[in-house]
Parts: C-alpha cells; sequence; structure tokens
C-alpha cells in the first residue's frame, strides 16, 4: 500500500517545481538542531557531580529544554504566518547561535541556573527551526510521500544525534569527576575552584556550535528558498476549529508521550549503562554507546523513508512501537550486555516515530496546517516533564527500573498508529 493522508495538499494546478536544492538546505537545520538538542546527554551527566544534584534536579536541563517548545511555538508559528519559513528558519538560528554563546558565562561563573537560561535561549531558537522547517519539508513536495520525505529529513537530525554524543563525550566529559563524598569536603574556595575546572569544558564545544549557526543562517539567509504552495481545503476540514480533528489532538499526545521516553531514555543513557548490573562503563566509554542509540535511529529513519513508500504510516509506527514497548522491558527485566543492547536498540524503533506522528496528525487539516503544527510542536514539552518524573522514580526505586514510565508511553504510541491517528469525518455544525 502507499502512504496516504499524511500531510496536506497542494494546488492541483501547481507546476511540480524542483525541490532538491531547498531540501538540502533546510536539512542542515535537522542536523544542527539534532546536534545540539543530543548534548544534553552529556551535559546531564556532566553537571550532575559538578553541582552535586539528585536525578530530578538535573533532569531540569531537560524540562528547562523543552518547556521552551510549549512556550514559544505558538508565537513562532504567528511569526511564520508574519515573515514566512525562510525568514523565520534565519531569526531562529540567531537565537539558537545567541543561545549557545550564554553557556560560556554560565560555565564562567559557574552557575546551574544560567546554563538553564542558556539552554531555554537556545532551546527557544530551535522551536523556531521546528515550527518552520518540519512542515516546510511536509508540504515541498508530493502529499503521498510526505512521512517518507520528512523521515529523510529527519535521518540527518538523527546524524546530529548520532555524533553529538561521541564529540561531547571527547571533549565535555574529558575530565573524571570527584566522587559526591571527596566533592562534601572540599572547602568553599576549592568547591568553587573545581567547578569552575570542570564547567570550562563546554566553552570551546559551544562557542563553535554558535558561530556555526551564525554562518549557517548567513548562508540561509542568501539562498533562494522556493514558497510552497498554500494547503487547500481537502474534504475532512469543517467549520473553523482545529480541535474538532481527533486525529490532531490525539497525534499531539503522542507526540508528548514520544519525545517524553525517547529523550527520558537518551538522558539516562550515560548513568544507565555506567550502572555495575548493566555495563558498569566509565562515563566516557558510555557516552560512546549513547552515539549508537541515536545512530540507530539514524540508520532506522533511512530505511523508514523507504518503507513508508509502500506500507501505510500507521501500520509501520505502531509495528514500531510495538518493537520499543518489548526492548524496554526486556532491558528492565535483565541485567548485563542484554539489559545494555536491548536498551540500546530502542533507538533502531524510535527512529520513524516522530515524523510519522506529525505527518499522520497534521494530515488533511489543509488550511489549518499551519496551527496544528504548532499543537504538534507544543507538545515536544513531553521532552520537559517526562524525564522530570523519570527522575523522581530513579531517585526512588533506580535508575534500573524507572524505565516503567517510558515503556507506558510506548504503549499509548501503538494505540496512535494503529488506531486514534485514524482520520474520522467531522459533522459541519454550522447547519445543524
Amino acid at each position: 500500500m502507499i502512504a496516504t493522508n499524511t500531510s496536506p495538499r497542494l494546488k492541483p494546478n501547481a507546476a511540480p517545481p524542483a525541490y532538491g536544492g531547498a531540501l538540502a538546505i533546510v536539512t542542515t537545520l535537522f542536523f544542527m538542531w539534532g546536534f545540539l538538542t543530543c548534548l544534553n546527554d552529556i551535559l546531564v551527566p556532566h553537571l550532575k557531580p559538578i553541582f552535586d544534584l539528585s536525578y530530578a534536579q538535573i533532569m531540569f536541563i531537560q524540562f528547562a529544554f523543552f518547556s521552551s517548545y510549549f512556550a514559544f511555538s505558538l508565537p513562532w508559528g504567528k511569526t511564520v504566518e508574519w515573515i514566512g519559513y525562510k525568514r523565520t528558519m534565519v531569526l531562529g538560528l540567531f537565537i539558537m547561535g545567541l543561545g549557545a554563546f550564554l553557556f560560556i558565562p554560565a560555565a564562567k561563573a559557574p552557575s546551574y541556573p544560567l546554563f538553564l537560561l542558556a539552554l531555554i535561549v537556545l532551546a527557544a531558537g530551535i522551536t523556531a527551526l521546528q515550527v518552520s522547517a518540519n512542515p516546510y519539508v511536509a508540504v515541498l513536495g508530493p502529499a503521498e510521500t510526505a512521512s517518507s520525505r520528512l523521515n529523510l529529513a529527519q535521518a540527518f537530525n538523527s546524524l546530529g544525534t548520532t555524533i553529538a554524543p561521541y564529540l561531547g563525550g571527547l571533549f565535555i566529559l574529558s575530565t573524571v569527576p570527584m566522587g559526591t563524598e571527596e566533592i562534601h569536603l572540599l572547602s568553599p574556595s576549592a568547591l568553587q575552584a573545581y567547578r569552575l575546572q570542570q564547567a570550562s569544558s563546554v566553552v570551546l564545544p559551544y562557542f563553535v556550535l554558535g558561530l556555526i549557526a551564525i554562518v549557517l543562517a548567513s548562508i540561509i539567509a542568501a539562498s533562494r528558498l522556493p514558497s510552497v504552495p498554500e494547503a487547500q481545503h481537502t474534504g475532512h476540514v469543517v467549520g473553523s476549529s482545529v480541535w474538532k480533528h481527533r486525529h490532531l489532538v490525539l497525534g499531539a499526545v503522542a507526540i508528548f508521550v514520544y519525545v517524553g521516553a525517547e529523550v527520558s531514555i537518551g538522558s539516562f543513557m550515560v548513568n544507565y549503562l555506567s550502572q555495575p548490573n548493566v555495563g558498569n562503563l566509565p562515563q566516557k566509554v558510555a557516552a560512546g554507546f549513547v552515539s549508537l542509540y541515536w545512530g540507530g535511529a539514524m540508520v532506522g529513519r533511512l530505511i523508514g523513508s523507504a518503507v513508508l513508500q509502500k506500507i501505510r504510516t500507521g501500520i509501520v509506527l505502531g509495528s514500531a512501537a510495538v518493537m520499543t514497548f518489548l526492548l524496554v522491558n526486556v532491558s528492565m527485566l535483565n541485567t548485563g550486555h542484554v539489559a545494555m543492547w536491548s536498551i540500546i536498540l530502542v533507538g533502531l524503533f524510535n527512529s520513524v516515530m516522530f515524523p510519522s506522528i506529525f505527518t499522520l496528525g497534521i494530515a488533511e487539516l489543509g488550511p489549518l496546517t499551519g496551527e496544528g503544527s504548532g499543537i504538534m510542536v507544543m507538545a515536544i514539552v513531553g521532552g520537559a516533564i517526562i524525564p522530570v518524573l523519570v527522575g523522581v522514580l530513579a531517585d526512588r526505586i533506580g535508575i534500573h527500573h524507572s524505565f516503567i514510565l517510558p515503556a507506558a508511553c510506548y504503549l499509548y504510541i501503538i494505540f496512535y498508529g494503529f488506531k486514534g491517528s485514524r482520520i474520522t469525518p467531522l459533522r459541519d455544525f454550522t447547519h445543524a
């Protein structure tokens, strides 16, 4: 079967333009925000001992980062309406660069609240890219292959998430942190010096990333991106409220739990693989295995891009969610290499989820596509809330079994893929 009803339709009388160049440019954004997002997985184990934080407290890194999606998605959606896709991407990159540069004073202080502020600004810029680039790719070509096209673009996002843990571990986790008991024995001045020395390892990576964001913004500003045809009424759109569309509302919940589950597993991966009963690995070595987790997502998206041209998106999504649910449970119920490799393999089946949920959620919305996209991006706030809850569980029942919450998240995605994503006809209440 051909994957259908997965994106807004284009004007039927529009000539099919060549979109290859535009897609190549926009996919660099997917790579960029994937790289920066995944560096949070390295910041978590790096900053935890520096500031002597619990698992719940260190998860405020993800809370600060992903809360920005909720706070800024709708304003960026309006910005797209005012200035268009291209200018929103450029503005988002400049703000992203500013957020990266703010890591320098945060490390010089050093201050955990300043790190959180830098993450909020960084994520505000990334939110602009998410709001503009995801729907841009979805409508930049035939509707029938929107999921396939977005999976391909997301594969470059996964390339960024694959490289980031390795490079982050190399530069940021370059020194072995003191143990908690050793830190508690330090005098206030020695503690401040220790924090300054440890935190300084983030300065160079984020300075370079800030420069890259500014350069990329300048390149896109000087390039000519084609404008995409406006989404049309499809027959399913009745009334003016986007909230009448069941598949969109349920899709937003699916994005919420998916991002929450993926971020929770990625954030705890270094600490999880460092556990004596799992991998018993040094943190720097464990960071390399995090690259395999995200690398699996990259491979899966390349495969998914081809599979989704032949099999309906909902079936692919539901089947992938079944596998992630089983793998997380296998990891929790076992130790050693079985626990280690089963959790790493989750990344392979996570791969198709975000682009598939996104395109299923905005399917057949017609002129409401922009508003629907904003709601879907807002739902990424699940990456802020669920990891904190997993952190609370980790503090109370141990990190090994705290993954019961991500497992529950995947259960919902099974439902959405097989049933909740189906588009149902709407009743027109205007003539009732």
